[in-house]
């Protein structure tokens, strides 16, 4: 099996603070809050009323006429469609001659789309029974299957499958080598990058369109988390809602976007003359096997996973320079993770500068990992960190320096990327300056 060098050239998002590269990394340096108010649906009768939503989404500005082809695509998708032109046209390939599209994969971490959920609401409630159940109501399925005939998209049912984001990619960028989509909560979008890395490595591919994109902003989404306890519910405050590794952390911010990269075999991009903006160096992925809403007490899983990715980098520990975070905002996210970077680290732990943009971006849930690795390849090219915003009350269980409230200039080559899921799917990558 070959062993290949792989590269990143292209990346593009969307995101609560907005579409392009520049624009988004000054708003996160200049510590600035993308969470406000839903308004995608009426949120005000819910324990959390706000969200890092994206606004003002229009995908024919990122695609032109083609929107017109993709117009039934489920907002998840439409998201992945705009982040991976900005990433293709970035990466030049649009520009590449002789381009083999059998040779280009995808590798998506892509979520489910959001359900109809009026129409599927509606046909619950023409389908109760009042009379039922000793008067107590029940839900009479065969008026419910007659409504829900009716009343149900069949294409907007479709459109909820996970893989669909991966669909559309192919068929607007006319990709036809292998596909693949993965679906591991808030780590998907990493492991993607990371599978994606060993598909180039091992030549079954050249070029792997990668990343992940999500948007659970819809009421069953909400009133999941919600029920789990896992939301922020700081309606007077959501600005400064999201405060990972604080004392006073209760939850994290339900957000959307997506973040799209072009993975591509060194030599290749190379060749075509592609900027290379970062190599993948290591990349590990391990299971806590324990709960599947609880990390294991001891971080078993997350200090796997980052040994995994270290050994597989050769780096020494003191040469990673900045570590990403999966930093939610969640007591229990916050400190085992905490907990595992200092069990991998040891002495050397508190000299690593660790942040979290989830502070200011939320929980992108599956495009997550994505979003947060063109942040660490941005930190690398501008020698600048990312701040941990709204952190004002140091926890003991936190022992670690969070770059608190404000970006810091820093040597940055080696950085670190963590992603913690739902289910204890734990992978981490780690990504490096380019010299040579």
């Amino acid at each position: 099996m070959t062993s290949r060098r792989v590269v990143i050239t292209g990346m593009g998002w969307i995101t609560p603070l907005g579409d392009d590269i520049e624009g988004v990394w000054k708003r996160l340096l200049d510590s600035e809050s993308g969470i406000d108010k839903t308004t995608l649906f009426d949120a005000s009768t819910f324990p959390t009323k706000f969200s890092g939503q994206v606004r003002d989404f229009d995908l024919a500005r990122y695609i032109g006429a083609a929107a017109a082809e993709h117009k039934d695509a489920s907002r998840n998708a439409q998201f992945a469609m705009a982040a991976a032109r900005m990433a293709w046209d970035g990466a030049g390939l649009d520009r590449a001659a002789g381009l083999d599209r059998t040779c280009v994969g995808i590798y998506l971490g892509g979520g489910e789309g959001p359900i109809d959920f009026h129409n599927f609401a509606d046909a619950a409630v023409r389908g109760w029974n009042a009379e039922a159940n000793g008067g107590k109501g029940d839900l009479d399925t065969v008026r419910w299957a007659e409504v829900a005939y009716q009343k149900l998209d069949a294409v907007r049912e479709l459109e909820q499958d996970p893989n669909m984001a991966a669909g559309h990619l192919a068929c607007l960028f006319d990709i036809q080598g292998p596909t693949f989509n993965t679906l591991t909560a808030c780590a998907a979008s990493t492991q993607a990058i990371g599978e994606a890395t060993n598909l180039i490595r091992r030549g079954d591919a050249d070029v792997i369109v990668s990343g992940g994109t999500h948007s659970m902003l819809h009421p069953f989404g909400v009133t999941g988390f919600n029920r789990l306890t896992a939301l922020s519910t700081r309606n007077d405050d959501y600005k400064g809602a999201s405060r990972p590794f604080d004392l006073t952390r209760d939850g994290f911010v339900l957000a959307e976007g997506s973040g799209i990269l072009i993975l591509e075999e060194y030599e290749h991009a190379r060749r075509r003359g592609a900027p290379l903006l970062a190599e993948i160096v290591g990349y590990g992925s391990t299971a806590d096997a324990f709960r599947i809403t609880d990390i294991h007490e001891t971080g078993r899983g997350a200090i796997g996973a980052m040994q995994q990715a270290l050994r597989e980098s050769g780096l020494r520990l003191q040469d990673i320079h900045y570590i990403s975070a999966h930093g939610t905002g969640t007591q229990e996210n916050d400190k085992i993770e905490s907990l595992a970077i200092s069990k991998v680290f040891g002495e050397w732990a508190p000299k690593v500068p660790v942040s979290s943009v989830k502070s200011m971006l939320g929980h992108l849930i599956a495009a997550a990992g994505a979003v947060e690795l063109i942040t660490c390849i941005l930190a690398i090219r501008d020698n600048i960190l990312p701040p941990t915003i709204n952190y004002r009350n140091p926890d003991a269980n936190c022992p670690l320096d969070y770059v608190p409230n404000k970006a810091r200039q820093a040597r940055v080559v080696n950085v670190m990327s963590n992603s913690l899921g739902f289910g204890g799917q734990n992978d981490t990558l780690i990504i490096r300056r380019i010299t040579s």
